[in-house]
């Protein structure tokens, strides 16, 4: 174990996690998924689900800014003229009655540069934090988010955000293949669905990385705080 390493606790095992190569990913935690007339909404989904993580993040975040952890938030959401929506996604939202592109109460569904687009009020980014547009599930998949962590000497992730099935779970299964560590923080992702979360969180630590709870990680490092005083 690197000893500037700190050992969170974490199923199944306990992780050593080197902050300086950690980075956070905030994943979507947009109008569109959490707010009501946003997209997920006009979909029919329950967005009191998605807006769960939004208060433990917000103690997460403000911890986290004091310690040496790249903060990282990304957004689905396509171009204005559409040219980089699949045409089978689009008709897909047409049919499920939230048309990608279409105007709503915040302005255009999924489009980047609307407020509905936009990430919750409460989880807005610093100016010196990093934002990564992506128009897919996945935050690999165009764009340069590995290309970013590489040069950083980023190793471990600590994975947040919504859907934890979907945009999370693609994320982070994609890491995982990429070679990253990945540590799930389970109260501070969700679904629409809980029966999906919980079987999303049950998989992460039964296969592609590890899970805790973003008050353990915290109690981790507040503890190892304690200690170097």
């Amino acid at each position: 174990m690197d000893s500037s390493a700190l050992l969170v606790p974490a199923q199944p095992y306990p992780l050593p996690l080197t902050l300086e190569q950690t980075a956070l990913l905030v994943i979507d935690m947009q109008n569109d998924f959490c707010t009501p007339g946003g997209w997920g909404d006009r979909k029919g989904f329950d967005v009191s689900q998605t807006q769960m993580p939004i208060q433990p993040l917000k103690v997460l975040l403000a911890a986290l800014r004091r310690t040496p952890v790249t903060i990282i938030h990304t957004r689905e959401g396509h171009r204005p003229d559409l040219s980089d929506c699949p045409p089978h996604k689009l008709a897909r939202s047409r049919h499920q009655q939230a048309e990608i592109g279409s105007e709503g109460v915040m302005g255009r569904l999924l489009t980047r540069g609307s407020k509905s687009h936009d990430f919750v009020d409460e989880l807005q980014p610093l100016a010196a934090e990093i934002v990564l547009d992506k128009p897919g599930k996945g935050a690999f998949v165009a764009t340069d988010l590995d290309l970013i962590l590489r040069q950083r000497g980023i190793k471990q992730l600590l994975f947040t955000g919504v859907t934890t099935e979907c945009c999370v779970h693609t994320t982070l299964r994609t890491a995982n293949d990429l070679g990253y560590e990945c540590l799930l923080l389970e109260d501070c992702c969700a679904s629409f669905s809980p029966e999906f979360h919980q079987i999303s969180v049950k998989m992460v630590s039964t296969i592609f990385g590890w899970v805790t709870s973003s008050t353990t990680l915290l109690g981790a490092i507040s503890a190892r705080e304690e200690v170097s005083v």
